[in-house]
């Protein structure tokens, strides 16, 4: 096993791996900016080193400063977390080159999944469904458009080495694609110092269903069942479970089956996940594979009970899968939600400061995630999302019954958070039906925020009330 890993992140994620660390006999190091000085992961750890201010790229985007803290400090390996440097095959080749593991797949692996055209043709000819669209990149405005022209609109314009919604654009006629191209090949271009662009047809209400796989050196692959990452904003998910509500055993096995091939033809090694799409016709398709641990990973530890970090640990000291495909059996139903500090009648503006006061939920079946507590600051220098409360039912509604006391015991004093849209979702008449689609919450949201701000309405007249 490693004896001592960095953490190359922050916040919640990186909490839950030092957890892990010293879970499993391993010394963990922390790194932090200057803005995390007082922050919980680095107060956890056994060590750690600052890499710099308070802005991602003089931190925790600094692979120079990241990399000497790990030799300077003794470390045998790097885990990622997500985000930042997660799937930068730069950084991974940079650790590999300083004879350090890096807790994630080959700098290749990266490399090839990341773009998402070549990934497409890969999974093509892994007999993997892929979405109707052109055949690797299209070069020129043009040329987009004659692709939409060819497999009828709406089209998405996607960036070959985007992500998180970036560089994408959707175009319902030829005039559209090739506004669309260049401006998204613009903005990918920007982001991600990459224009190149590939045309998907555009799936209409399709649900977004992803598989979590493990893979080690020895030619063991395997799936752990699906979630139902849908519920959406901005293509930034808010609301994810396992397993997905009304998708057959038929259906289910041959996704899984798909998501190992995949897996196999990209030479995978550790933790991934294999994304897919499905249309109202029953039919599935693969868009991206996310080559590092998700956000989401705790809904399938908490229906499969297999601790995803440590077996990121195990394959990167190159030991084997400690189960097959045959010892995975999913049991219950679990429920994530993401917490971040936003405002949601004020179209989600981020919302950073001082927790005045913090309560979380507990109680059998209930997780928080979250490196969160009283008098800790948010920074506006990092993405909101400040916790992920999770929860486990032998069935959905159990869950879901679970998921309203957990919310409605949470509280964050001090700053706004999504909380309030979140427990309203739980009582949605389409969500309790698991009759949801990627498009849920445009159809949803307004209504959600103005029901949120009636209650708080409500709730400030009746303290009024109160003090007369």
């Amino acid at each position: 096993m490693l004896k001592k890993v960095l953490i190359a992140n922050r916040g919640e994620i990186a909490v839950r791996i030092i957890r892990e660390c010293y879970d499993n006999g391993i010394q963990p190091v922390a790194v932090y900016s200057t803005a995390d000085r007082d922050s919980l992961h680095r107060k956890l750890a056994a060590r750690s080193v600052c890499i710099g201010g308070p802005r991602a790229e003089d931190s925790y985007l600094n692979t120079g400063n990241i990399i000497e803290a790990a030799l300077r400090t003794g470390c045998d390996g790097i885990h990622p977390g997500f985000g930042f440097l997660s799937e930068n095959s730069g950084f991974a080749r940079e650790c590999r080159e300083a004879g350090l593991i890096f807790i994630g797949p080959s700098p290749e692996t990266i490399d090839q999944m990341g773009n998402k055209a070549r990934a497409r043709e890969l999974m093509e000819k892994a007999g993997v469904p892929t979405v109707p669209g052109s055949d690797g990149t299209v070069k020129t405005a043009e040329e987009a458009a004659a692709v939409g022209d060819r497999i009828g609109y709406p089209v998405l314009l996607k960036a070959s080495a985007g992500g998180g919604g970036r560089g994408m654009r959707r175009a319902d006629s030829h005039e559209e694609a090739l506004e669309a191209f260049t401006a998204a090949s613009r903005e990918a271009e920007t982001c991600f110092g990459n224009g190149e662009m590939y045309v998907e047809k555009l799936i209409l209400s399709p649900k977004h269903i992803e598989f979590q796989i493990l893979a080690d050196r020895y030619g063991n692959t395997i799936h752990l069942g699906e979630r139902n990452c849908s519920i959406q904003r901005r293509n930034q998910k808010m609301l994810e479970e396992a397993p997905a509500w009304g998708i057959s055993r038929e259906m289910r096995d041959e996704m899984g089956r798909a998501a190992v091939r995949a897996a196999v033809a990209a030479g995978y090694e550790n933790a991934g996940t294999v994304e897919f799409v499905t249309d109202r016709e029953g039919n599935f398709y693969f868009i991206e594979m996310n080559t590092r641990i998700q956000v989401e990973h705790p809904v399938t530890e908490m229906v499969t009970g297999v601790n995803l970090i440590r077996e990121q640990l195990r394959i990167a000291a190159g030991q084997k899968l400690s189960l097959s495909q045959e010892d995975v059996e999913i049991r219950g139903h679990a429920i994530e939600c993401r917490i971040t500090a936003e405002k949601p009648e004020a179209g989600f503006t981020p919302d950073p400061g001082k927790v005045r006061f913090l309560h979380f939920p507990d109680g059998n079946g209930v997780r928080v995630d979250s490196a969160l507590y009283s008098g800790c600051g948010i920074s506006p220098f990092y993405d909101p999302m400040i916790a992920k409360i999770i929860v486990r039912g032998d069935t959905r509604l159990e869950a879901v019954r679970k998921m309203r006391r957990a919310l409605a015991e949470t509280i964050i004093g001090g700053v706004s958070s999504t909380l309030p849209v979140q427990y309203l979702m739980m009582y949605n008449g389409a969500f309790l039906r698991g009759d949801y689609d990627t498009g849920f919450l445009e159809e949803n949201l307004d209504q959600l925020v103005k029901m949120c701000s009636a209650v708080d309405a409500a709730g400030a007249a009746g303290a009024a009330e109160e003090v007369k």
